[in-house]
Parts: C-alpha cells; sequence; structure tokens
C-alpha cells in the first residue's frame, strides 16, 4: 500500500516508450496564439495582462543588462506554473516531481549566471565568496563557506520545487484514501475530510503557482549579483 503512494511519480511508459517528452511538450500546444484580429479575446489579453505584470516585477530590481533576460524567464515561469496546474488534473503525470527535470532546469541557468558575473565583472563576483570587514582568522573559513554556498544555490532550487510538489501530491492522496475508507464506515468524518481535501487542492493550486514563482525570483536574484 504505501509504495503504492509512489507509484505517481514514476515517469509513465507506453510499449518502452517514456512519455515525459509529452508531458513536457504538451503545455506548448495549450498556450493561446496572438491572433491577426485588431482586438484580441479575454484569455488572450488576461494572459498578455499576466505576463506584463509578472514582468515588470521581475524585473525591477535588475540593471538593464539583466532585461535580456526577460523572455527566457517569463517562458520558464509559465511552463512551469502549466506543467504544475496540469499535474493536478487526476490521472495526470507532473514532470516537475522529478528532481533530475528540476536540476536540468536549475544548474544550466545558475551556471550561465555564475559566468556572466565572472566573465562581465570578476572582481565583484569573487567579492562575494568574501564580505566586507571579516577579520584575517576567519578569511579562509568563510571563503570555503560562501563557496559551499554558492555551489548549493542549484540544488536548493531543484530540491525546493520537487519537494514541495511531491509533498502535496502526496497529501492529497493520504486524504483521498482517507475520504474513500471512512464513507462506508463514519459518512460525517469522511465528508469532513473531504471538505478539507477541497480546501488542501485549492491550496495546492496556489503552491505550483507560487513554487513556479519562487523558482524563476531566485534565479533573477542570483542574476542580480552578476550583472
Amino acid at each position: 500500500m504505501m509504495m503504492s503512494f509512489f507509484d505517481q511519480f514514476a515517469s509513465p511508459s507506453f510499449l518502452g516508450i517514456p512519455l515525459i517528452a509529452i508531458a513536457i511538450a504538451l503545455p506548448w500546444i495549450l498556450f493561446p496564439t496572438p491572433t491577426s484580429r485588431w482586438l484580441n479575446n479575454r484569455l488572450i489579453t488576461l494572459q498578455t495582462w499576466f505576463i506584463n505584470r509578472f514582468t515588470n516585477q521581475l524585473l525591477l530590481p535588475l540593471s538593464a543588462g539583466g532585461h535580456k533576460w526577460a523572455l527566457l524567464f517569463v517562458s520558464l515561469m509559465v511552463f512551469l506554473i502549466t506543467i504544475n496546474m496540469l499535474g493536478l488534473l487526476p490521472y495526470t503525470f507532473t514532470p516537475t516531481t522529478q528532481l533530475s527535470l528540476n536540476m536540468g532546469f536549475a544548474v544550466p541557468l545558475w551556471l550561465a549566471t555564475v559566468i556572466i558575473g565572472m566573465r562581465n565583472q570578476p572582481t565583484v563576483a569573487l567579492g562575494h565568496l568574501l564580505p566586507e570587514g571579516t577579520p584575517i582568522p576567519l578569511i579562509p573559513v568563510l571563503i570555503i563557506i560562501e563557496t559551499i554556498s554558492l555551489f548549493i544555490r542549484p540544488l536548493a532550487l531543484g530540491v525546493r520545487l520537487t519537494a514541495n510538489l511531491t509533498a502535496g501530491h502526496l497529501l492529497i492522496q493520504l486524504i483521498a484514501t482517507a475520504v474513500f475508507v471512512l464513507l462506508p464506515m463514519m459518512p460525517t468524518v469522511a465528508i469532513l475530510t473531504a471538505t478539507v481535501l477541497f480546501l488542501l487542492t485549492l491550496l495546492e493550486v496556489a503552491v505550483a503557482m507560487i513554487q513556479a514563482y519562487v523558482f524563476v525570483l531566485l534565479l533573477s536574484l542570483y542574476l542580480q549579483e552578476n550583472v
């Protein structure tokens, strides 16, 4: 029984062919495309408003050099939100519950920000490893600690997204199983548990959106240190 709870996180396959590629490509098909009309419909207008607001909020602390990343950040944000939201539907697979996929997003983007900092302003980038005013005996220790914290950043990005989505999916499945078990024995308790399940599902919708935003926001903060 305990193993079945984790079966939902196994990458599905059909005739030996992994279907995770379809799960990753599907969100791009669902996005509405702009039309050639003078006036857009409500869905495209809402999408445009959301992207503009998010872009303004995300690029506000960045310098002009960091604005080149706007398209990449917005695309990644919309992509992660769509994948996370689709994963809440029944009989679906959430690719972002796989640590390998999240690390595939986190490591190259984090490494790109570090390379940009080392290329454009190496003194400032290396200066982050040693805070100003550090006592001389603590300099070697602090450099080691800051270097470790620098390399932990992509791991924290991937693990945070994976852990939050995995915990939410497991909790939903556990409470849903409790509802089905309690329904024939204690209907009143089952109804109360179903109410908790509904509220938890709403919370998971918010978590799916917030975690995608936090992922991109932290990348923008790493970029802010290096541009």
